[in-house]
Protein backbone atom coordinates (compact mmCIF):
# COMPACT_ATOMS: atom_id res chain seq x y z
CA UNK A 1 0.00 0.00 0.00
CA UNK A 2 1.63 3.21 -1.10
CA UNK A 3 1.93 6.07 1.35
CA UNK A 4 2.28 9.63 0.14
CA UNK A 5 2.81 12.92 1.93
CA UNK A 6 0.84 16.13 1.59
CA UNK A 7 2.11 19.45 2.95
CA UNK A 8 -0.07 22.32 4.10
CA UNK A 9 1.26 25.82 4.82
CA UNK A 10 -1.59 26.92 7.05
CA UNK A 11 -3.88 25.23 9.57
CA UNK A 12 -6.92 26.75 7.85
CA UNK A 13 -6.27 24.81 4.63
CA UNK A 14 -6.26 21.35 6.29
CA UNK A 15 -9.49 19.37 5.81
CA UNK A 16 -11.23 18.46 9.09
CA UNK A 17 -11.47 14.86 7.86
CA UNK A 18 -7.65 14.58 8.13
CA UNK A 19 -7.69 15.49 11.82
CA UNK A 20 -10.61 13.10 12.41
CA UNK A 21 -8.88 10.25 10.61
CA UNK A 22 -5.49 10.56 12.36
CA UNK A 23 -7.33 11.08 15.67
CA UNK A 24 -4.50 13.07 17.28
CA UNK A 25 -6.46 15.93 18.85
CA UNK A 26 -7.02 14.28 22.24
CA UNK A 27 -3.49 15.56 22.84
CA UNK A 28 -3.74 19.37 22.92
CA UNK A 29 -0.31 19.81 21.29
CA UNK A 30 -1.50 18.17 18.06
CA UNK A 31 -4.80 20.05 17.93
CA UNK A 32 -5.35 22.61 15.15
CA UNK A 33 -6.46 25.19 17.76
CA UNK A 34 -3.13 24.93 19.62
CA UNK A 35 -1.00 25.01 16.47
CA UNK A 36 -3.02 27.90 15.04
CA UNK A 37 -2.11 30.13 18.05
CA UNK A 38 1.59 29.81 17.16
CA UNK A 39 0.99 30.33 13.46
CA UNK A 40 -1.04 33.51 14.04
CA UNK A 41 1.46 35.17 16.38
CA UNK A 42 4.84 34.13 14.94
CA UNK A 43 4.74 35.47 11.42
CA UNK A 44 8.52 35.29 10.87
CA UNK A 45 8.38 31.48 10.95
CA UNK A 46 7.33 29.31 7.99
CA UNK A 47 4.92 26.70 9.33
CA UNK A 48 4.37 23.40 7.54
CA UNK A 49 2.01 20.56 8.38
CA UNK A 50 2.74 17.19 6.81
CA UNK A 51 0.06 14.51 6.54
CA UNK A 52 0.72 10.95 5.38
CA UNK A 53 -2.07 9.67 3.15
CA UNK A 54 -3.00 6.03 2.55
CA UNK A 55 -6.07 5.14 0.47
CA UNK A 56 -7.25 8.79 0.59
CA UNK A 57 -7.14 8.67 4.42
CA UNK A 58 -4.70 10.51 6.68
CA UNK A 59 -2.69 8.06 8.80
CA UNK A 60 0.02 10.29 10.30
CA UNK A 61 0.81 13.91 11.05
CA UNK A 62 4.07 15.82 11.43
CA UNK A 63 4.55 19.42 12.47
CA UNK A 64 7.43 21.38 10.91
CA UNK A 65 8.77 24.92 11.02
CA UNK A 66 11.52 26.66 9.08
CA UNK A 67 13.45 29.06 11.29
CA UNK A 68 16.60 31.15 11.05
CA UNK A 69 19.18 30.71 13.81
CA UNK A 70 22.57 32.30 14.52
CA UNK A 71 25.30 29.64 14.33
CA UNK A 72 26.87 30.85 17.60
CA UNK A 73 23.56 30.14 19.38
CA UNK A 74 24.14 26.47 18.63
CA UNK A 75 27.90 26.17 19.07
CA UNK A 76 28.35 28.23 22.23
CA UNK A 77 26.67 25.58 24.38
CA UNK A 78 28.15 22.42 22.97
CA UNK A 79 31.24 20.94 24.59
CA UNK A 80 34.04 21.39 22.04
CA UNK A 81 37.44 22.99 21.79
CA UNK A 82 37.67 26.65 20.72
CA UNK A 83 39.48 25.48 17.61
CA UNK A 84 36.61 23.18 16.54
CA UNK A 85 34.02 25.83 17.46
CA UNK A 86 35.84 28.34 15.27
CA UNK A 87 35.97 25.79 12.44
CA UNK A 88 32.24 24.98 12.68
CA UNK A 89 31.30 28.69 12.82
CA UNK A 90 33.45 29.30 9.72
CA UNK A 91 31.89 26.33 7.94
CA UNK A 92 28.56 28.18 8.20
CA UNK A 93 30.31 31.51 7.42
CA UNK A 94 29.59 32.72 10.98
CA UNK A 95 26.15 33.78 9.94
CA UNK A 96 22.57 32.67 10.26
CA UNK A 97 21.45 29.29 9.08
CA UNK A 98 18.01 28.21 7.98
CA UNK A 99 16.87 25.07 9.75
CA UNK A 100 13.86 22.88 9.09
CA UNK A 101 12.60 21.59 12.44
CA UNK A 102 10.33 18.57 12.43
CA UNK A 103 8.75 18.79 15.86
CA UNK A 104 7.49 21.83 17.72
CA UNK A 105 10.34 24.31 18.15
CA UNK A 106 8.51 25.87 21.13
CA UNK A 107 7.86 22.65 23.07
CA UNK A 108 10.25 20.31 24.79
CA UNK A 109 9.18 16.71 24.23
CA UNK A 110 7.73 14.29 21.73
CA UNK A 111 5.14 16.53 20.09
CA UNK A 112 6.20 16.62 16.47
CA UNK A 113 4.99 13.40 14.87
CA UNK A 114 1.82 11.41 15.43
CA UNK A 115 1.13 7.96 13.99
CA UNK A 116 -2.42 6.65 13.86
CA UNK A 117 -3.15 3.59 16.00
CA UNK A 118 -3.09 0.32 14.11
CA UNK A 119 -0.76 1.49 11.32
CA UNK A 120 2.69 -0.03 10.77
CA UNK A 121 4.81 2.38 12.79
CA UNK A 122 8.09 1.90 10.91
CA UNK A 123 6.55 2.24 7.43
CA UNK A 124 4.51 5.27 8.49
CA UNK A 125 7.48 6.95 10.17
CA UNK A 126 9.59 6.35 7.04
CA UNK A 127 6.83 8.03 5.03
CA UNK A 128 7.16 11.05 7.36
CA UNK A 129 10.94 11.02 6.75
CA UNK A 130 10.21 11.05 2.99
CA UNK A 131 7.76 13.91 3.47
CA UNK A 132 10.40 15.92 5.38
CA UNK A 133 12.91 15.14 2.61
CA UNK A 134 10.51 16.44 -0.08
CA UNK A 135 9.80 19.56 1.97
CA UNK A 136 13.54 20.21 2.44
CA UNK A 137 14.14 19.83 -1.32
CA UNK A 138 11.52 22.45 -2.09
CA UNK A 139 12.82 24.89 0.57
CA UNK A 140 15.26 27.49 -0.73
CA UNK A 141 18.51 28.31 1.11
CA UNK A 142 18.01 25.55 3.68
CA UNK A 143 21.13 24.50 5.61
CA UNK A 144 20.06 21.82 8.07
CA UNK A 145 17.21 19.54 9.14
CA UNK A 146 16.48 18.72 12.75
CA UNK A 147 13.96 16.07 13.84
CA UNK A 148 13.39 16.59 17.51
CA UNK A 149 12.75 15.09 20.90
CA UNK A 150 12.06 11.36 20.98
CA UNK A 151 11.77 9.29 24.15
CA UNK A 152 13.81 6.10 24.50
CA UNK A 153 10.83 3.83 23.75
CA UNK A 154 10.43 5.49 20.32
CA UNK A 155 14.03 4.92 19.23
CA UNK A 156 13.48 1.51 17.55
CA UNK A 157 11.17 3.40 15.16
CA UNK A 158 12.97 6.75 14.90
CA UNK A 159 16.47 5.26 14.47
CA UNK A 160 15.39 4.48 10.90
CA UNK A 161 16.26 8.13 10.26
CA UNK A 162 19.91 7.03 10.26
CA UNK A 163 19.25 5.34 6.90
CA UNK A 164 18.31 8.86 5.67
CA UNK A 165 21.78 10.05 6.69
CA UNK A 166 20.75 11.70 9.96
CA UNK A 167 22.98 11.53 13.02
CA UNK A 168 21.36 10.93 16.42
CA UNK A 169 22.25 13.15 19.35
CA UNK A 170 21.12 13.26 22.95
CA UNK A 171 19.74 16.58 24.12
CA UNK A 172 19.00 17.85 27.61
CA UNK A 173 16.31 15.75 29.27
CA UNK A 174 12.86 16.86 30.32
CA UNK A 175 12.64 16.97 34.12
CA UNK A 176 9.49 15.21 35.33
CA UNK A 177 7.92 15.22 38.80
CA UNK A 178 5.54 12.33 39.47
CA UNK A 179 2.82 13.46 41.87
CA UNK A 180 1.51 11.01 44.45
CA UNK A 181 -2.31 10.77 44.70
CA UNK A 182 -2.16 11.30 48.49
CA UNK A 183 -0.68 14.79 48.05
CA UNK A 184 -3.67 17.11 48.38
CA UNK A 185 -1.67 20.22 49.28
CA UNK A 186 1.81 21.69 48.98
CA UNK A 187 2.33 20.79 52.67
CA UNK A 188 1.63 17.11 51.86
CA UNK A 189 4.36 17.30 49.22
CA UNK A 190 6.91 19.06 51.48
CA UNK A 191 6.19 16.56 54.26
CA UNK A 192 7.30 13.80 51.88
CA UNK A 193 10.67 15.52 51.36
CA UNK A 194 13.84 14.81 53.31
CA UNK A 195 14.42 17.67 55.76
CA UNK A 196 17.24 19.36 53.78
CA UNK A 197 14.99 19.69 50.71
CA UNK A 198 11.93 20.65 52.73
CA UNK A 199 13.91 23.51 54.31
CA UNK A 200 14.98 24.62 50.81
CA UNK A 201 11.38 24.63 49.49
CA UNK A 202 10.06 26.50 52.53
CA UNK A 203 12.89 29.05 52.33
CA UNK A 204 11.88 29.88 48.74
CA UNK A 205 8.34 30.60 49.94
CA UNK A 206 9.57 32.67 52.89
CA UNK A 207 11.95 34.76 50.79
CA UNK A 208 9.27 35.45 48.19
CA UNK A 209 6.48 36.65 50.54
CA UNK A 210 6.85 40.21 49.21
CA UNK A 211 5.76 38.98 45.77
CA UNK A 212 2.12 39.41 44.90
CA UNK A 213 1.10 36.52 42.61
CA UNK A 214 -1.86 36.78 40.26
CA UNK A 215 -3.41 34.41 37.75
CA UNK A 216 -3.70 36.26 34.44
CA UNK A 217 -6.84 36.53 32.35
CA UNK A 218 -6.70 37.12 28.61
CA UNK A 219 -7.00 40.88 29.31
CA UNK A 220 -4.12 40.75 31.83
CA UNK A 221 -1.87 39.09 29.26
CA UNK A 222 -2.81 41.79 26.77
CA UNK A 223 -2.16 44.62 29.29
CA UNK A 224 1.20 43.28 30.48
CA UNK A 225 2.35 41.83 27.15
CA UNK A 226 5.41 44.08 26.70
CA UNK A 227 6.61 43.41 30.26
CA UNK A 228 6.01 39.66 29.80
CA UNK A 229 7.98 39.69 26.55
CA UNK A 230 10.87 41.52 28.21
CA UNK A 231 10.98 39.10 31.17
CA UNK A 232 10.84 36.14 28.80
CA UNK A 233 13.70 37.68 26.78
CA UNK A 234 15.77 37.80 30.01
CA UNK A 235 15.44 34.05 30.46
CA UNK A 236 16.23 33.43 26.79
CA UNK A 237 19.42 35.50 27.14
CA UNK A 238 20.27 33.41 30.19
CA UNK A 239 19.43 30.05 28.60
CA UNK A 240 21.91 27.66 27.08
CA UNK A 241 20.09 27.27 23.81
CA UNK A 242 16.94 28.60 22.28
CA UNK A 243 16.17 28.06 18.66
CA UNK A 244 13.50 30.67 18.34
CA UNK A 245 11.94 33.50 20.32
CA UNK A 246 8.22 33.16 20.92
CA UNK A 247 6.01 36.17 20.30
CA UNK A 248 3.87 36.24 23.45
CA UNK A 249 0.82 37.27 21.42
CA UNK A 250 0.67 33.47 21.18
CA UNK A 251 -0.40 33.44 24.85
CA UNK A 252 -3.36 35.72 24.14
CA UNK A 253 -4.59 33.25 21.50
CA UNK A 254 -3.95 30.23 23.77
CA UNK A 255 -5.79 31.82 26.70
CA UNK A 256 -8.73 32.73 24.47
CA UNK A 257 -8.95 29.16 23.15
CA UNK A 258 -8.04 26.99 26.13
CA UNK A 259 -9.33 29.15 29.00
CA UNK A 260 -8.38 27.57 32.38
CA UNK A 261 -6.32 24.80 30.77
CA UNK A 262 -3.72 27.40 29.82
CA UNK A 263 -2.26 29.12 32.87
CA UNK A 264 -0.26 32.34 33.08
CA UNK A 265 0.69 33.61 36.53
CA UNK A 266 2.36 36.98 37.12
CA UNK A 267 4.52 37.98 40.08
CA UNK A 268 4.50 41.62 41.15
CA UNK A 269 6.86 43.48 43.45
CA UNK A 270 4.73 46.42 44.55
CA UNK A 271 3.25 47.42 41.15
CA UNK A 272 6.03 46.08 38.94
CA UNK A 273 5.84 42.73 37.14
CA UNK A 274 9.09 40.89 38.01
CA UNK A 275 8.30 37.35 36.89
CA UNK A 276 5.78 34.99 35.31
CA UNK A 277 5.15 31.32 34.71
CA UNK A 278 3.05 29.66 32.02
CA UNK A 279 1.70 26.11 31.88
CA UNK A 280 -0.68 23.90 29.94
CA UNK A 281 -2.96 21.28 31.44
CA UNK A 282 -2.77 18.45 28.89
CA UNK A 283 -5.06 15.64 30.02
CA UNK A 284 -3.60 14.40 33.35
CA UNK A 285 -0.25 16.13 32.84
CA UNK A 286 0.74 19.68 33.72
CA UNK A 287 3.46 21.00 31.41
CA UNK A 288 5.57 24.00 32.32
CA UNK A 289 5.95 26.34 29.35
CA UNK A 290 8.06 29.49 29.27
CA UNK A 291 8.90 31.61 32.28
CA UNK A 292 10.24 35.14 32.67
CA UNK A 293 12.34 36.63 35.46
CA UNK A 294 13.74 40.01 36.46
CA UNK A 295 17.18 38.70 37.43
CA UNK A 296 18.09 41.90 39.31
CA UNK A 297 15.39 40.98 41.87
CA UNK A 298 15.74 37.20 41.69
CA UNK A 299 18.32 36.74 44.44
CA UNK A 300 16.58 38.93 47.03
CA UNK A 301 13.06 37.64 46.37
CA UNK A 302 13.69 34.04 45.20
CA UNK A 303 11.52 34.53 42.10
CA UNK A 304 12.72 31.39 40.28
CA UNK A 305 12.53 29.04 43.30
CA UNK A 306 9.03 30.40 44.02
CA UNK A 307 7.97 29.74 40.40
CA UNK A 308 9.16 26.13 40.74
CA UNK A 309 7.21 25.73 44.01
CA UNK A 310 4.13 27.18 42.33
CA UNK A 311 4.37 24.68 39.48
CA UNK A 312 4.08 21.94 42.11
CA UNK A 313 1.11 23.75 43.70
CA UNK A 314 -0.59 24.00 40.29
CA UNK A 315 0.06 20.31 39.61
CA UNK A 316 -1.55 19.34 42.90
CA UNK A 317 -4.50 21.76 42.45
CA UNK A 318 -5.22 20.42 38.96
CA UNK A 319 -4.92 16.82 40.26
CA UNK A 320 -2.27 16.09 37.65
CA UNK A 321 -0.35 12.81 37.75
CA UNK A 322 2.88 14.45 36.64
CA UNK A 323 4.51 17.82 36.03
CA UNK A 324 6.92 18.27 33.14
CA UNK A 325 9.26 21.08 34.21
CA UNK A 326 10.98 21.07 30.81
CA UNK A 327 14.70 21.21 30.15
CA UNK A 328 17.45 23.43 31.57
CA UNK A 329 18.43 23.93 35.23
CA UNK A 330 18.19 20.15 35.58
CA UNK A 331 19.96 19.93 38.94
CA UNK A 332 17.80 22.61 40.60
CA UNK A 333 14.69 20.81 39.32
CA UNK A 334 16.01 17.51 40.67
CA UNK A 335 16.14 19.08 44.18
CA UNK A 336 12.32 19.28 43.94
CA UNK A 337 12.04 15.60 43.05
CA UNK A 338 12.14 15.81 39.24
CA UNK A 339 13.64 12.86 37.35
CA UNK A 340 15.22 13.11 33.90
CA UNK A 341 13.41 11.74 30.84
CA UNK A 342 16.02 11.20 28.12
CA UNK A 343 15.39 12.75 24.70
CA UNK A 344 17.07 12.12 21.35
CA UNK A 345 17.15 14.37 18.28
CA UNK A 346 18.32 13.70 14.74
CA UNK A 347 20.24 16.18 12.68
CA UNK A 348 21.68 16.48 9.18
CA UNK A 349 23.15 19.10 6.85
CA UNK A 350 21.13 19.45 3.69
CA UNK A 351 24.19 18.96 1.47
CA UNK A 352 25.90 15.57 1.30
CA UNK A 353 29.56 16.48 1.83
CA UNK A 354 29.17 18.91 4.75
CA UNK A 355 26.86 16.29 6.31
CA UNK A 356 29.58 13.60 6.19
CA UNK A 357 31.94 16.02 7.95
CA UNK A 358 29.34 16.98 10.58
CA UNK A 359 27.99 13.50 11.38
CA UNK A 360 30.83 12.19 13.57
CA UNK A 361 30.91 15.55 15.31
CA UNK A 362 27.14 15.45 16.07
CA UNK A 363 27.45 11.87 17.37
CA UNK A 364 30.09 13.02 19.86
CA UNK A 365 28.07 15.89 21.29
CA UNK A 366 27.88 15.48 25.06
CA UNK A 367 25.05 16.91 27.11
CA UNK A 368 25.99 18.61 30.35
CA UNK A 369 26.00 16.20 33.25
CA UNK A 370 24.33 17.16 36.51
CA UNK A 371 23.93 15.74 40.00
CA UNK A 372 20.61 13.95 40.42
CA UNK A 373 19.29 14.47 43.96
CA UNK A 374 17.25 11.88 45.82
CA UNK A 375 14.82 14.08 47.75
CA UNK A 376 11.99 11.95 49.08
CA UNK A 377 12.07 10.10 52.42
Amino acid sequence: MSLRSQVFKSIDTIPQTYWDSVNCCTNIYYSPEFLKAFELANTDIEFNYIFIIKDHEAVAFANAQIVTIGVETITKNIKMSDKIRHWVNNMFCNNHIRVLFCGNVFLSGEYGTFLKDGEDKVDTFKAIAEGVKQLSKSTKKLNAIFVKDFKNESLPITNHLESYDYAAMQVEPNMIITLKPEWHSFEDYTTALKSKYRVKANRADAKSTALNAKLFSEDDIEIHKDALQELYQNTIDNADFNAQILNLDTYIHLKKTFKDQFIVKGYFLEEKLVGFLSAMQNDSHLDAHFIGIDYSQNKDFAIYPRILNDYIRLGIETQSTQINLGRTASEIKSTLGAEPEALTCYCKHKRYLPNQILKPFIKNVQIKSFKQHSVFK
